[in-house]
């Protein structure tokens, strides 16, 4: 049967105004006045005290830090002459930094309290509508036994939220805001004041003199990415198959020494391949000596060479785990399937092809996503391996392995462009969020999930 009362719409805000008693009317201004009036003292404290201690960091600081927003300080930091003395004083200026990031954060405190706001009036609400219903209003014990029972998910999410807000939200607001400034080596503060320049930053990364580095280093960064998976897959699910084939004995044996490479910190593997792979370290001595080379191979020095290096090595760290999710996978494969190919005269090949592939492939399709966001993200292997060398004459702050990820660690720590860093990192983000989101809902894996 339909239960009209389960369907009602609930009380307006402006129908609780017009109907609600003065207590009620009263907690529009008043935060927390139609619980005191239900002596829900614990909640109407809570409420009061919230609004209280706003509107006293309000004005007494809040609206100082919104008005400065706009222009992110007038007065710079110098010597002025001191009239008293007659000699010149250093002046002390706007901080432009903390001016953005204390205005950034007076805007969520403001967010943070209207959303407390309409929290009051829906318990103001609530109230009200138990009362029109002729039930019993809840005490401030049964409002604490909810909150550790029914209701214990928000007690227990509340401080996480808080948290994300203003560790996880705030920097990341700020970071976004820093793109539209000209926060760069000529604007430092507390020296120098930076101001809004609106998208000019975007245009120069995009249109600008950075286009001629933006776009390089994006297409091998794009190219990398995709190289970096596909071998890494391809390779991998191979070893697993010739590991897991029939007749390959100590098959744990040889898991295991592939999977030692797991084992050995990231960090230990790539600074050891660097030196394996120096002008004068041992693979090119190596040769030398064997008569097979008269120079050293320019692994890490020549942008070709380097790249080829970079790619290869990334294989060494990355295909062991491949290896262990396909080889999961080919442990479960259907053996009736196969078996019927074999029977119907199916080669090693085609099974393959036909069956164990679209298996493991339907299965790592996620991951492979994830792996290809992770490779355009991957800091260590660039920045630990050739450190985004050799040099390239043609790029700002760039070197010809760099990826955009270790651009932006450059531009950050050592040409200190904080505005073009980033608007890479918003432009990062933007690439990595939009394919994700095309390639993952174009997956079988989520069409069939």
């Amino acid at each position: 049967m339909f239960n009209k009362k389960k369907y009602e719409q609930k009380t307006t805000f402006r129908e609780l105004f017009k109907k609600g008693d003065a207590m009620t009317k009263l907690s529009f201004l008043i935060m927390g006045s139609a619980n005191f009036a239900n002596k829900q003292w614990l909640k109407g404290f809570i409420f009061l005290g919230s609004q209280v201690a706003f509107l006293f960091w309000l004005i007494r600081n809040g609206l100082t830090a919104l008005s400065m927003l706009s222009t992110l300080g007038t007065q710079e930091q110098g010597l002025v002459m001191d009239k008293k003395l007659g000699i010149p004083v250093l002046q002390e200026g706007d901080n432009s930094m903390l001016i953005l990031l204390f205005g950034i954060a007076a805007i969520l405190l403001c967010i943070l309290m209207i959303v407390l706001y309409i929290v009051n009036l829906k318990s103001a609400r609530q109230l009200y509508e138990l009362k029109q219903a002729g039930q019993k209003v809840p005490t401030t014990m049964e409002d604490l036994s909810s909150l550790l029972n029914e209701r214990f998910h928000a007690t227990l999410m509340t401080i996480p939220l808080l948290g994300v807000l203003f560790f996880t939200i705030l920097p990341l607001m700020y970071m976004i805001s820093i793109a539209f400034t000209n926060y760069d080596h000529n604007h430092l503060p507390p020296k120098n004041l930076f101001t809004w320049v609106g998208f000019s930053n975007f245009a120069n990364v995009l249109n600008g003199k950075m286009a001629a580095t933006f776009f390089p280093v994006l297409s091998w960064t794009l190219i990398w990415a995709v190289i970096a998976t596909a071998t890494c897959f391809f390779f991998g699910v191979l070893l697993a198959l010739l590991i897991n084939r029939k007749g390959i004995k100590f098959k744990g044996l040889w898991r295991t020494i592939f999977v030692i490479t797991l084992a050995v910190p990231q960090f230990v593997s790539l600074l050891i391949m660097r030196n394996l792979l120096n002008g004068a370290g041992p693979i090119n001595a190596t040769l030398m000596s064997w008569g097979l080379i008269d120079t050293a191979i320019p692994f890490l020095t020549d942008p070709l060479w380097a790249k080829i290096s970079v790619i290869f090595v990334n294989m060494w760290i990355g295909l062991p785990a491949t290896m262990l999710v396909s080889t999961g996978i080919i442990q479960n494969l259907p053996e009736d399937q196969i078996e019927a190919a074999r029977i119907d005269g199916a080669n090693a090949f085609q099974i393959f092809r036909n069956i164990t592939f679209p298996q493991i492939l339907f299965v790592m399709t996620p991951a492979l996503i994830q792996q290809f966001i992770g490779n355009i993200n991957n800091f260590n292997v660039i920045f630990l391996l050739t450190g985004g060398g050799p040099t390239n004459s043609d790029y700002y702050g760039a070197g010809s392995t760099d990826l955009l990820v270790t651009w932006l660690y450059n531009l950050t720590v050592n040409t200190m462009d904080y505005n073009l860093a980033s608007v890479i990192g918003i432009l990062i983000f933007i690439l990595s969020a939009v394919f994700s989101l095309i390639a993952y809902t174009r997956t079988n894996s989520f069409k069939e999930g």
